[in-house]
């Protein structure tokens, strides 16, 4: 079974002992280590560096040549980038991929593909919660929904990619308006708000993205796309627009639905958050909650669905490789159009 190995503790070092990766932690004034992880470096997955912690040169060295990747996060949970062996070789699918962005019909039809599915998911993702709520709080729900599904029928019909933006944006509005009734006022979510997050619940939905962004640009990689040129993400230096438009299916499917039964299970409460007082970031997934929340994220990814392109059942976590590969296969035509996962 391969692992993710996450290394959070500040005073960590990534060693290379043998073929193994080992993290290991000193406190001051203590002179013996404790090890807090200890793997054959074949059965691990990917290393996520949280903060600053240590990764000695034969770690580095070890974990590349195996093809493992290792992603790099801020303190506060940001997504930094990712280090792998080498680039991609992959120099037909590049090509191709730069030719379906540039004609205006081939990314409008990608574009649409990718939120006709991240609507179904929200709308799913609502009538679900609606099945658990007393009925005044699932009827809105299920106004929501269905709201949510009259975008979702209408967004094929749109002229351009801002028309497609359009039906997305006012999905999520009705989408976030409805998680809102779900969470009560200590919790202060008054919709979907980033750069920064001001509450935790927008907290906890931005640290779940940057969890799902690593995710996805690492098999988009892996598959040979560039993660920087998408369809319905416009192409501007910096931003991965593929990657983005890769993780909108499994936004709803993944992040919103782990975050939402920590909180609403009470796994995690407001008061578990760090408020700083800061306004750049003004509350923070502290070192304490960390855990729980990456836990949350793993057991959802860890879950098996129905992947209806393939016609089989599989982790989440493989389901991003194989939307990656659905998405490659559709830019060389050798599919007609891409079926975006619905869950």
């Amino acid at each position: 079974m391969m692992t993710v190995l996450y290394v959070k503790e500040p005073n960590a070092v990534v060693r290379r002992v043998g073929e193994r990766v080992v993290v290991a932690r000193r406190e001051r004034g203590q002179r013996r280590e404790e090890i807090l992880a200890d793997l054959p470096v074949q059965q691990v997955e990917q290393v996520v560096v949280y903060g600053y912690p240590q990764l000695t040169t034969q770690a580095v060295t070890l974990l590349l040549r195996h093809g493992v990747d290792i992603v790099l996060l801020t303190p506060s949970g940001g997504y930094i980038g990712v280090t792998r062996r080498e680039g991609s070789h992959f120099a037909r699918l590049r090509q191709a991929q730069l030719l379906m962005a540039a004609n205006p019909q081939r990314a409008l039809r990608m574009a649409v593909a990718v939120v006709e599915a991240k609507l179904a998911n929200q709308r799913n993702l609502l009538r679900t919660l609606a099945g658990l709520q007393p009925a005044p709080v699932a009827a809105q729900l299920e106004r929501a929904a269905q709201g949510i599904e009259q975008m979702r029928r209408r967004v094929a019909a749109a002229a351009n990619l801002d028309g497609v933006r359009g039906y997305e944006g006012r999905g999520a509005a009705l989408y976030f308006g409805a998680l809102r009734l779900l969470l009560d006022r200590s919790w202060s979510f008054g919709g979907r708000q980033f750069y920064p997050p001001p509450d935790p619940f927008n907290a906890l939905l931005s640290f779940g993205y940057a969890l799902l962004q690593k995710d996805i640009e690492t098999v988009a990689q892996r598959v040979g796309l560039d993660p920087y040129v998408g369809c319905l993400h416009a192409l501007e230096d910096g931003r991965p627009s593929l990657t983005l438009d890769l993780m909108e299916e499994f936004r709803p499917l993944v992040v919103d639905y782990a975050m939402l039964h920590l909180a609403l299970g009470g796994q995690v409460k407001p008061a578990d958050f760090t408020f700083t007082g800061r306004a750049e970031r003004p509350v923070e997934i502290g070192p304490q909650l960390l855990p729980a929340v990456i836990n949350a994220y793993e057991r959802r990814v860890g879950q098996a669905l129905f992947h209806q392109p393939s016609a089989g059942l599989n982790p989440l976590r493989r389901c991003y490789e194989l939307q990656a590969r659905l998405y490659a296969q559709t830019v060389l035509q050798e599919q007609l159009r891409y079926q975006g996962m619905v869950g």
